[in-house]
């Protein structure tokens, strides 16, 4: 078959992001901020709170490789804390959620070369985004690095609940684009996540080598390792040719 997509990881492989988050200065600001919504709360007691709500948001999943929703933790904290009103909760918990990611967040930027080969790739591929994050951190930082507008489809684990390498991320994504394993290309950091979850799909597959993710999964090899990021365009070209010669000796 025809290569018609190429499907892209976010974090560790389209953007350069570096976090921190047992600093303290996160949850000092956290309680600061909740005492103008007339909830007490010393840092600690934020972060503990935040700690436990995660760990039974994780159970409640029943979910192989959960995901947890940052902006559902803390709507559960201000509903235990007395704000009944829904509309009123899901502002604050989206406020508190922008102030825990801007303090942790030490880096974000695009990798060298991206945008570069993004604008080559569309002008023959339709592109798309699977990425285990939250939404409300991912959007907000796509627009900021400039790649808004360059995905046909964009998948976020924690609209679903589970995170890569559970196949139904990719599936989602095939299916929104009404394309096949065999007519896309999986771009991704990291070899469980991103290439063995590919591979269970028999999606074919790019490994970046950044600065971030596993290196090494079992017997995991993806079919083409980049070293920096530019080399994704050679990776297409090859997977292309070879699923084009694939196509025409099939018993080969």
């Amino acid at each position: 078959m025809t290569i018609k997509g190429i499907l892209f990881d976010l974090y560790g492989t389209l953007i350069d992001i570096e976090t921190n988050e047992s600093m303290e200065e996160i949850y000092r600001a956290i309680a600061h901020y909740l005492t103008y919504q007339g909830v007490y709360l010393h840092r600690w007691e934020v972060r503990e709170r935040y700690y436990q709500i995660m760990k039974q948001q994780k159970e409640a999943r029943g979910e192989e490789y959960p995901e947890i929703d940052v902006e559902a933790i803390w709507n559960e904290l201000l509903m235990q804390e007395g704000i009944r009103s829904a509309p009123i909760r899901g502002q604050v918990a989206k406020v508190i959620s922008h102030i825990y990611r801007g303090i942790s967040c030490n880096r974000l930027q695009l990798y060298p070369g991206v945008k570069q080969v993004l604008n080559e790739l569309r002008m023959s591929y339709r592109l798309a985004l699977i990425s285990d994050a939250q939404s409300c951190f991912a959007q907000p930082e796509i627009r900021a690095v400039g790649l808004e507008g360059y995905f046909e489809s964009t998948v976020i684990s924690s609209h679903y609940g589970f995170r890569k390498p559970d196949s139904r991320l990719f599936q989602r994504t095939l299916g929104n684009m009404n394309l096949k394993p065999a007519e896309v290309i999986w771009v991704g950091n990291d070899m469980f996540r991103d290439i063995y979850g590919a591979k269970l799909l028999g999606i074919k597959n790019i490994f970046i080598d950044s600065n971030q993710g596993a290196k090494s999964y079992r017997d995991v090899a993806p079919d083409y390792r980049a070293q920096k990021f530019a080399d994704v365009l050679k990776g297409v070209a090859m997977l292309r040719q070879a699923n084009a010669t694939a196509t025409i000796n099939p018993d080969t």
